[in-house]
């Protein structure tokens, strides 16, 4: 079987209620959490697309990307992935959260090299409970209609798709790579800094 292309997807979609300021804005080492995102993800695939909401297309550091806007409503990030899953239907999509300040190379090759392409989808299992992290994954042209089934029924959450899915899970190179950002807290914690 041939392999099909693989693109990026960064999700910079939400609205990072819970942090109280745009996390995709946030400073990474002089550059914004999104910039450092796109630039690790597009070091190993193709090609790298933003995920954006329609109200954020016009934003000056989104627009520095290609974009693809949700085409749903008040689906969280299942929003993102389906419009991108939609969009390019013949490939496959290797999607990460914009708010992972420690994603690196390493972990998005290793991801790769190891999935299986059989598979819709492949991810990794969470350092912390065993559960799959959904916004590190790899989602396989055609997968589509599996999620859109679950959204039909009611269920937007990724993890529980994924877990109610076909899934390969791999484990954590780094355990630490995938811990995410969502609170000032967690903001302390890290890597970034707030907006000057």
């Amino acid at each position: 079987m041939a392999h099909k292309p693989v693109y990026g997807l960064v999700l910079a979609g939400g609205r990072s209620r819970r942090m109280g300021q745009d996390k995709a804005l946030l400073d990474h080492s002089g550059k914004s959490q999104l910039a450092y995102s796109v630039e690790v993800l597009g070091r190993c695939v193709e090609k790298v697309f933003v995920s954006t909401r329609p109200d954020q297309a016009d934003d000056s550091e989104r627009g520095r990307y290609e974009q693809i806007v949700d085409r749903y409503d008040n689906l969280g990030p299942v929003a993102g992935i389906l419009s991108a899953l939609r969009e390019y239907p013949d490939v496959d999509w290797l999607v990460v959260a914009c708010d992972l300040p420690n994603i690196d190379e390493a972990t998005i090759r290793h991801l790769l090299l190891e999935s299986d392409s059989e598979q819709p989808f492949t991810a990794y299992a969470s350092s912390y409970d065993g559960l799959p992290e959904p916004l590190c994954a790899i989602y396989r042209s055609g997968c589509a209609d599996i999620i859109q089934g679950f959204v039909d029924d009611g269920l937007n959450c990724p993890r529980k798709i994924l877990i109610r899915s076909t899934t390969q899970l791999l484990a954590q190179p780094n355990p630490r790579a995938l811990d995410n950002v969502n609170t000032p807290d967690d903001l302390q914690k890290s890597p970034l800094q707030a907006m000057r």
